[in-house]
């Protein structure tokens, strides 16, 4: 049993030395408030890391299929009325959806930027005073209102009750509504004296859009938008102006949800615009993101890269439609961001590994400087040293 024990101790890689042959110096005391401090500090900076989640990023091939793309906005148009103002959306799969409503409020602002007005909707209800009948004859007390959609009528009994039902028949057809004032329901709405009561006035539009996740774009321009011998216009000539300023600001802009960390490159951006007419273009590129919390919540958004450009009215053969237009593609990258907590096992190894480093680095130090310190108090003693 003894010389079990011997062997045991003749393994000990950490002799011990009689205290009265220890060597104190002045050196000494230094490195060792100097690595203790150090030694400290990378503590608890590891600690801080330890209690704290790392993210990791990843990147891989967004196979996903059949999903839909949110797109929130908030923009302001300081020169152009919400009477006046739509909002398309196109992609390259041809659907298309014409002058949204659902889910987008306006609000009608002054020059210094105050809301005067929210709404859903454009165009007041109508005042029906005996108005024109579908069949040409005035409304009598006890007849049912139907009225004409001047030629753009989808079936024998549809019915244009109000001046958007005209225009939205009109917009159908692929016609220009030229002069509001020869339409009964719009004259009796008073719809050219509103659009002239709101000149000088500003709008507001924020809420969101559904959208299928392929490449589209949508956008923001004056007037009702049709279908044309397969080119998409907008209806000016009812607003019965020459111009139209297109300067604006973005209040904010995304594609999804928001997750910790996300950068919107358009928020906050404004533009002004300094010519007559044109377009003013975003090319937007969006990068599929999924973040997932230490918790394990997942989050399905987007991040996006964007270019700017405006087109004036007279490039190449045809005039450009004045507005904002959001032209967007899809990375076939995604990206995964997921936070974690560092193990307790790679804390305690660091741990160890600054503790030893710190305690190994400065023992050399120290017996570099007492063996150079007695070197040189040896060849000064025998006159050596020069």
């Amino acid at each position: 049993m003894d010389s079990f024990i011997s062997k045991i101790r003749n393994l000990d890689a950490y002799p011990k030395i009689n205290e009265d042959f220890y060597s104190r110096t002045l050196s000494g005391g230094v490195i060792t408030v100097a690595s203790s401090i150090i030694m400290t500090l990378l503590f608890i900076s590891e600690l801080r890391l330890y209690l704290h989640a790392v993210t990791a990023t990843k990147l891989v091939v967004d196979t996903s299929r059949g999903e839909t793309l949110r797109i929130n906005f908030d923009i302001t148009f300081p020169s152009l009325a919400c009477s006046i103002l739509s909002v398309d959306a196109m992609d390259i799969s041809g659907e298309q959806h014409l002058d949204i409503r659902h889910d987008i409020i306006k609000k009608r602002i002054d020059a210094l930027g105050n809301v005067i007005e929210t709404r859903k909707e454009g165009i007041g209800a109508p005042t029906i005073d005996r108005p024109l009948q579908r069949h040409g004859g005035r409304l009598e007390h006890n007849e049912t209102y139907c009225g004409s959609c001047y030629g753009a009528e989808g079936s024998d009994d549809h019915c244009c009750n109000t001046c958007e039902d005209v225009r939205e028949a009109y917009r159908k057809k692929g016609w220009a509504l030229t002069n509001p004032d020869e339409i009964d329901q719009c004259k009796r709405e008073g719809f050219l004296e509103k659009v002239k009561l709101e000149e000088g006035e500003g709008c507001n539009m924020y809420g969101f859009l559904e959208v299928n996740k392929v490449a589209g774009n949508f956008h923001f321009a004056p007037g009702k938008s049709f279908q044309q011998s397969n080119v998409h216009v907008h209806d000016l000539l009812t607003f019965q102006k020459d111009s139209y300023n297109i300067s604006h600001k973005i209040n904010r802009l995304t594609y999804g949800e928001y997750f910790p960390g996300v950068v919107n490159p358009l928020d906050g951006v404004t533009w002004t615009q300094e010519t007559p007419h044109g377009m003013y273009q975003y090319f937007i590129k969006v990068v599929p993101t999924v973040y997932t919390d230490v918790s394990g919540h997942t989050i399905q958004s987007n991040q996006f890269s964007v270019t700017e450009h405006f087109k004036g009215a007279d490039v190449g053969r045809f005039q450009s439609i004045p507005g904002v237009f959001f032209f967007y593609d899809l990375s076939p990258i995604k990206v995964t961001f997921t936070e974690q907590h560092v193990s307790f096992l790679h804390f305690l190894t660091n741990v160890c590994a600054i503790v030893g480093g710190v305690f190994t680095v400065s023992g050399i130090l120290d017996s570099f400087i007492y063996h150079g310190q007695k070197a040189i108090k040896k060849k000064m003693e025998l006159g050596k040293f020069s």
